[in-house]
């Protein structure tokens, strides 16, 4: 039963992570440039992991019952998404990206942190999704066992988030060409406008 609930944590962790999000694409492209990329996938795993074990303490059932929450980072998400969309575009027209540490490169460790915390916690889905359904799927589970479901689930963020940040190194011979870059920059400004206006049409 113990290795059934572990299993099942990890499917349903790996289903819900890997969807392609805007937390994604900030590994992704900090994985490219080698950039602090420990750090990044650090506060990813931790803060995914503390997510799912408040989903399956219970904490679920508060943000259910306190909507308001929920909205208030619908409007800070997108505020969020679009500036960074916005200063996507600029590195795409100024050609500001590349392997070297320029553009985002230049941040100090700590606002890198900041912006993979923003990008995480200010996502009102990623509450929805660890917290709240996570959570829901646990209770199927008596007793322990559902902590074995939450470490499957954790297992799955942290194989996730090593490999993509990890990992991105594998995709370095195409982005050796800026026109690379400026695509990608160009591919991820429509991707986090798209992603802001999503939130806040749900808004309401």
């Amino acid at each position: 039963m113990m290795s059934t609930a572990y299993l099942a944590g990890l499917a349903a962790g790996a289903g819900l992570i890997i969807a392609i999000g805007a937390q994604n694409a900030f590994v992704l492209r900090q994985g490219l440039q080698r950039h602090y990329v420990g750090a990044v996938v650090s506060v990813c795993i931790l803060a995914d992991v503390g997510l799912i074990l408040l989903g399956v303490a219970g904490m679920g059932l508060v943000v259910q019952q306190h909507p308001g929450l929920l909205q208030w980072l619908r409007f800070a998400g997108a505020a969020f998404l679009a500036g960074y969309g916005v200063m996507a575009l600029r590195r795409a027209w100024q050609g500001e990206s590349g392997l070297q540490p320029t553009g985002d490169g230049a941040l100090s460790r700590g606002r890198v942190v900041l912006a993979c915390l923003a990008f995480t916690l200010l996502n009102p889905h990623v509450y929805l999704d660890t917290v709240v359904l996570l959570g829901s799927l646990s209770t199927h589970y008596e007793g322990d066992t559902r902590w074995f479901f939450a470490a499957g689930a954790a297992t799955a963020s942290v194989l996730w988030f090593l490999s993509l940040g990890y990992g991105a190194r594998l995709l370095l011979p195409v982005f050796r060409s800026p026109l690379a870059w400026r695509v990608f920059d160009v591919a991820i400004a429509a991707f986090m406008l798209t992603l802001a206006v999503v939130l806040l049409q749900h808004v309401g």
